[in-house]
Parts: structure tokens; sequence; C-alpha cells
């Protein structure tokens, strides 16, 4: 049998890649954005979110990884529901990196066009969180491409990874009804963000490593279908 028909097709890999690339981002943002400010102030200071770290040192990082992860949304290609939600949830991403919030800017320099940007910011994260919790819980547990459904160990995962992220939103919401002292001090915000990007992350790595086995497995079946000796015509 020739190893090239072995090998997985060229749309199995593009897909494998856009996802392990929306994933890895997703997974790596926070770490690099915290220790990143660490390393350029010398001392560990949590922001109150995520999107604070867009008043810091760490802008380009913050709105380059959430804009490199908007266009792999909006490149990725699966199936039509996938497409539609994936199209829009890169148009969000993209708004929440060029739409910065007003968390964490300079006291005294928020003007109300500042606080206008802020609430788009605000609205668009919330819908991309939405948004990437519902590929979790109906897209990723759905039969593939070809009608295979996954195991039931990643159908339980994908869901926890999308309970993680609707329950991180529902928790930084309320976390708005703490005083200040108790938000400056626990940082409910930043740590909801947190959980919610790894859980979005980690879910878009290991549907990728599941489609990918799906295709190298189908396309390993078609190419041992094919290398059977064809039935002799009859006379």
């Amino acid at each position: 049998m020739n190893p090239e028909s072995r090998k997985p097709p060229q749309d199995a890999v593009t897909v494998r890649h856009l996802r392990l690339g929306i994933g890895s981002v997703g997974i790596a943002l926070p770490v690099v954005l915290v220790v990143g400010h660490l390393v350029a102030t010398r001392r560990l200071t949590l922001l109150d979110s995520l999107s604070g770290y867009y008043h810091t040192e760490m802008r380009d990082v913050f709105v380059g990884s959430l804009c490199a992860v908007g266009v792999f949304l909006i490149a990725y290609r699966y199936r039509r529901p996938d497409d539609v939600l994936g199209t829009v949830a890169g148009v969000l991403a993209v708004a929440v990196a060029l739409f910065p919030t007003t968390v964490g800017a300079p006291t005294g320099t928020i003007s109300h066009r500042d606080e206008t940007v802020g609430m788009v910011h605000q609205v668009a994260a919330a819908a991309l969180f939405v948004l990437l919790a519902a590929f979790c819980l109906f897209l990723f547990t759905g039969p593939d491409r070809v009608g295979v459904p996954p195991s039931r160990t990643a159908v339980r995962f994908y869901r926890v990874c999308g309970g993680l992220i609707l329950a991180a939103i529902t928790v930084a919401l309320a976390s708005t009804q703490l005083s200040e002292e108790v938000r400056q001090a626990l940082k409910p915000v930043l740590w909801c963000e947190t959980v919610a990007v790894f859980a979005f992350g980690a879910a878009w790595v290991a549907k990728s490593d599941a489609l990918f086995r799906a295709a190298e497995s189908i396309d390993g079946s078609n190419a041992e279908q094919d290398t059977r000796p064809a039935a002799p015509a009859s006379p």
C-alpha cells in the first residue's frame, strides 16, 4: 500500500490547524498577559479583568491575540452552523480587541466617547463568550460531517467546558454587585474570564484532535477498500 494514501485529507489538516490555533491562543492568553505584565513591572499585580491589560504595556499582545483568534474563527470552515457561528464570533473577537474597555484606564482620562466604546466592548465580550459556549454545548457534541458521533467521554468534556464558560459569565456579572473593596481584593472578573478562556481553548484543542483522528481513520478505511482487487468481470 502506498503510504501517501494513508495521509488524512488536506481539508482535515487545515481544520485541525485552525482549531489548534484558536485553542492554543485562548489557553496561552491569560498566562502571557499576567506573566508579561509581571516581567515588565517587576511586581505581581493582577488587574480587574483580562481586558484591563489593554491599558498596560501588554496592549499589543492583547489586541494581537484577539485579532488572531478572530481571523482564525472567520476563516474556520466546517459545516454551515459552524461557519456562521465562527464568522460572528470572529467579528466579535476583533470588536473586543479594537473597542477597549474603560476598566483599568487612567483616572480622569475617560470621556463620554470612551464610555460608549467601553459599552461596545462589554456587549461584544459577553456575546463572544455565549457563542463559544454554544460551540461546546451544541456543535462539538454533535456528529461530524460523516455522521460519526463523539464518544460519551468527549461529549461530557465539551459540556463541562461549555458549562464552565456560562457559569463564569454568570459569576462575573453577579460580582458587579459586590463592594469595590471586595472586587479589588478578589478580582472576580479576572478569574472568571480566565476560567472561561481556558475552557474555550481546551475544548477547541480537544475537538481538533478528535476530528483529525476521525478523518485519518476514515481515509485509511477508504484506502484499504481501494487496494482490494477488483472483482473479475463476468463473461
